[in-house]
């Protein structure tokens, strides 16, 4: 990806959303901006309007800590906004190194990883990278996302699901929320991840496949997804409304391990049970599984 490009409508997207009134600086008249303008961040962050000016066409290598905190303070990011001006500044860097990430054609878990998933049986548990692709999973995640096993292609991917087949309408009764959180995490891995090719495609394919897709893409929009809530709607066992909780894997840098459980006692985790006897009976020894896959050469 054209990192200067990518700065450059970061910062700007995020400089529009910001009122004079938000920052405590007198609206004006004929303004000519949605949001600030450059001097005006220039002023809230502490530097020259000409270094803000570079910084936000995409000259933000050599950019200090420093600096970039202040702009983030300035334009009032959060967390997860931050952390991508931070990478984006990162990958800007003639001496930057690309984070360590294994191609998911070549990935398979370690034993233990595999033990640590199958040993959840309560509800869904799976490992999937930025670009969200299901690198395994235990039997009830397996089932769980049965739809997203059926689509052509390996491995199966949470975002292509999303954008490109039409079962995720009813599997997500609320698809525009779930559809802009998939977007900002892929956004958010592209600023960490902006060379790796297999995201690049993944993109690219989504990007022309997809008009909601190129919409929300363009929003620059980022965010981290570790806690909360989400209902679905499986094809089998009908609606579920679960807790979710994903850890971040020291050993696997770049991927995710996600649970998903039910409230005990509640209508939901009835469903989970019943969509654990149909797993059994389904996949049984025969589920998919990722610990017989070649990693020679990853």
């Amino acid at each position: 990806m054209d990192n200067r490009a990518e700065v450059r409508e970061f910062l700007t997207s995020r400089r529009a959303r910001i009122t004079p009134e938000d920052v405590g600086l007198p609206p004006g008249a004929s303004r000519r901006v949605n949001g600030l303008r450059r001097s005006e961040v220039a002023t809230l962050a502490g530097v020259s309007v000409e270094y803000y000016t570079k910084l936000e066409r995409g000259g933000i290598s050599g950019a200090s800590p420093e600096v970039l905190d202040s702009l983030a303070k300035a334009l009032r990011l959060d967390d997860a906004e931050r952390a991508h001006l931070f990478d984006l500044a990162h990958a800007a860097s003639p001496v930057a190194r690309p984070p360590r990430r294994r191609s998911p054609k070549c990935w398979s878990p370690h034993p233990s990883l595999q033990w640590t998933l199958d040993a959840v049986t309560a509800g869904p548990a799976f490992v999937r990278n930025g670009r969200m692709d299901l690198l395994a999973v235990n039997l009830l995640a397996r089932a769980f996302y049965s739809d997203v096993y059926d689509m052509p292609g390996q491995p199966p991917n949470l975002a292509r699901f999303a954008f490109l087949d039409e079962r995720a309408y009813q599997f997500h009764p609320d698809w525009n929320s779930f559809a802009e959180i998939t977007v900002s995490i892929l956004r958010t891995e592209a600023g960490r991840d902006p060379h790796n090719k297999e995201l690049h495609d993944l993109i690219g394919e989504l990007g022309t496949r997809s008009e909601d897709f190129r919409r929300l893409w363009a929003a620059h929009n980022v965010r981290h997804h570790g806690t909360g809530f989400k209902t679905f709607r499986h094809p089998v066992v009908g609606e579920l409304t679960l807790a979710f909780e994903g850890l971040e894997m020291a050993a696997e840098p770049g991927l995710t391990l996600t649970i998903y459980a039910a409230e005990p006692g509640s209508p939901s985790a009835e469903r989970m049970h019943l969509l654990a006897s149909w797993a059994a009976s389904e996949y049984g020894d025969t589920m998919l599984d990722y610990r017989g896959r070649a990693d020679a050469g990853c």
